[in-house]
């Protein structure tokens, strides 16, 4: 471990429930490096926790990713990327390192410049697994950055609890959650989460992910039209008609998240409730800060209070 980074921390949640809000409110403290998106756009590689040199993960890293690069193609890129069209990139963003699009795009206005400077250092990582890497990375850009701690939140991370608890023992958990049906409608109106819905549901009935089919390899006739190439904008929305897809992932992510708690009862947790955040923005921001050991924990609750609004449903 670097002893240079004292504080590790993540945020796991179905996604769609106040995530991205707690996110950019630890952004605005000082020593706090707030990642989104890191965790759940590497899921692929968490799903193998295999041996590989740092050139070798630099080259993972540095990859587009076959989703997001799809919904680039029908024009359908959530509105969590913030990578500038100005950018290295821009005039393709289907061919966007995946470690840009959102990651590294949210931390600084030259993204691009901090990608170069990881791509000098990443590739002399020793060889290890792949969960050591990541931690290494993550300890890395907050060296990078002049930071004290990181703190790493993505949508959706229920789903891949059991990897984060198993392999990040000394991490400190927050479990952040929301009511099914207000984070089901959320979803269903999000193509990163009707894309996520589209392939947990072709895992369990067809034992396919149609986003990790090598080739060659057969396809069940009722999944060849969201395969990534033949994927289109009215095929993805049409996935957002019913709720009940999204309900059902809900309990499926949940239930990920609860067992693994349950298996590996972290020494370090902290749950909190979307609906008690919106209800007592101060108190609920407080105990957040205390439990991260923010130095000015309650200056900077009070601070970032105002910014948590009553929620619109559409």
């Amino acid at each position: 471990m670097n002893p240079q980074i004292p504080g590790r921390a993540l945020i796991i949640s179905t996604g769609r429930c106040g995530s991205t809000l707690l996110s950019d409110l630890i952004h605005e403290h000082a020593e706090t490096l707030s990642v989104q998106e890191f965790f759940m756009s590497a899921s692929v590689l968490t799903k193998d926790d295999r041996i590989v040199s740092g050139d070798e993960y630099w080259g993972l890293l540095s990859s587009p990713r076959p989703d997001l690069s799809a919904l680039f193609r029908i024009g359908m890129a959530p509105k969590e990327v913030r990578y500038p069209l100005d950018g290295r990139w821009g005039a393709d963003l289907t061919t966007l390192p995946w470690i840009l699009a959102i990651t590294l795009s949210k931390i600084t206005p030259d993204p691009d410049a901090l990608f170069e400077a990881l791509a000098a250092r990443v590739p002399t990582f020793p060889r290890q697994r792949q969960s050591r890497h990541h931690q290494m990375f993550l300890d890395l850009l907050a060296t990078l950055t002049g930071k004290r701690r990181w703190v790493e939140r993505s949508g959706g991370t229920s789903y891949v609890a059991p990897y984060l608890l198993r392999n990040y023992p000394t991490a400190k958990i927050v479990y952040l959650t929301r009511n099914w049906e207000d984070t089901a409608q959320s979803m269903s109106r999000h193509p990163s989460f009707q894309l996520i819905q589209l392939r947990v549901e072709s895992i369990g009935l067809h034992g396919v992910d149609p986003f990790r089919i090598a080739p060659g390899d057969p396809v069940p006739e009722q999944m060849e039209r969201f395969l990534p190439e033949r994927l289109t904008a009215d095929a993805l929305r049409e996935r957002g008609s019913d709720v009940r897809r999204y309900l059902g992932l809900c309990a499926f992510m949940t239930a990920q998240a609860d067992q693994a708690l349950h298996d590996s009862r972290p020494e370090h947790l902290l749950t909190m409730r979307y609906e008690d955040l919106v209800e007592d923005s101060t108190a609920e921001l407080t105990r957040l800060g205390r439990f991260l050991e923010l130095e000015d924990a309650d200056e900077w609750a009070g601070r970032m209070a105002g910014r948590v609004g009553v929620p619109v449903r559409a």
